[in-house]
């Protein structure tokens, strides 16, 4: 009986805008596709040309004797330097479209992000105090975990900011989603307030690792990295399809959810902590990369439907071909130096930010 009204509440959802369940299976073979496109493409793009007739001629022939279609140069970049960057841009990508579209579904908003709930600006308060403290206060922390140190700092950061957010907007076992949007609010500034503390302490050479950091790079990418942060952000995406027809049900209300047997509260705390591990792994990793938790979701839901059925995993797909594109675009438009991936996404991604805004205020018209 909860099934059927679960499944009623999904087609209630997307009643207004028709059935598009046929149309959402084909964005997503073909988003399969664009991903497999965009993954070759990235893995030949950069200062060092490789075709990728060359690569896909490696895949399938590299391991016969004599038939190496790569030089040992060419796969020492594609296999231990692109590759991770790849494997990286995939999950990052797919980790923050997801995460916009959980938060949308969430908070009944499609213009909310991630960003939000302070999750970015927790996780930039741990990586900038690894790189700021790290050789003072935070040594011996520092010389026990090497290079981990600052990932596990960046998502120890968004997750202590999660657990403060999750008790203050949480009363006698119910989560007030208004009062979680206030609370991410003044949690973000106070983190930011904080990092603002620890940039005037730095020294010019931390200040260029932060700006760096700040403005969001795979350039980073190895396969230790991938090994630490990898993990969380794939439990993490594998647990947000369950929460879709749950989210379907939350756009008619928490009250109409609630009595269609949706746990509302298991809902909240399973998204909320969802997002939080998908994003501050993310960060922890890459830095700040913005706009595609907005874009993404946005975007596919005007062309397939706000079922998230189809919705979050349309917008893992979606999100990760779009990071490696934006990736490719960093290495390649001012090479041999590199363009941080942040800047790419803001310039792609504002123009479309505002263009959401006008049309919510019916400035424009589809």
């Amino acid at each position: 009986m909860v099934d059927q009204s679960i499944a009623g509440s999904s087609t209630m959802a997307t009643a207004s805008d028709g059935d598009r369940s046929g149309r959402a299976r084909i964005a997503i073979l073909a988003l399969c596709l664009g991903l497999a496109v965009a993954v070759l493409l990235s893995l030949t793009s950069g200062a060092s040309d490789v075709s990728a007739v060359s690569v896909v001629g490696d895949w399938l022939l590299g391991a016969a004797p004599g038939n190496e279609a790569l030089s040992a140069r060419d796969r020492l970049i594609v296999y231990d330097i692109r590759l991770p960057r790849v494997t990286l841009g995939v999950l990052i990508g797919a980790a923050l479209a997801v995460s916009g579209a959980v938060m949308q579904g969430l908070f009944r908003n499609p213009l909310a992000d991630p960003g939000l709930i302070g999750v970015s600006a927790g996780a930039s308060l741990g990586a900038v105090s690894v790189i700021v403290l790290g050789a003072t206060v935070l040594a011996p922390i520092t010389s026990m975990l090497g290079t981990l140190a600052l990932p596990l700092a960046a998502f120890c950061g968004g997750l202590v900011t999660t657990l403060v957010l999750y008790q203050v907007a949480t009363r006698r076992g119910q989560t007030s989603v208004a009062t979680m949007l206030l609370a991410g609010i003044a949690l973000a500034a106070l983190a930011m307030a904080l990092t603002g503390i620890l940039i005037f302490m730095a020294d010019d050479r931390q200040l260029r690792d932060l700006t760096f950091w700040q403005l969001g790079s795979l350039a980073g990418a190895t396969w230790q990295k991938i090994g630490s942060v990898g993990p969380v952000i794939v439990l993490a995406l594998a647990a947000m399809p369950f929460v879709a027809r749950g989210l379907n049900a939350l756009a008619l209300g928490e009250a109409t959810a609630g009595h269609l047997g949706i746990p509302v509260q298991r809902l909240k705390y399973t998204a909320i902590v969802g997002v939080s591990a998908a994003v501050g792994a993310s960060v922890a990793v890459s830095g700040g990369i913005g706009f595609v938790g907005i874009v993404v979701p946005h975007l596919l839901r005007l062309a397939i439907g706000p079922d998230n059925r189809y919705l979050l995993p349309a917008s893992a797909l979606l999100g990760a071909c779009l990071l490696l594109l934006a990736d490719a675009v960093a290495r390649t438009i001012v090479a041999p130096a590199e363009l941080p991936i942040g800047i790419v996404t803001a310039i792609a991604g504002a123009p479309f930010f505002l263009w959401i805004l006008l049309r919510k205020r019916g400035v424009v018209d589809l």
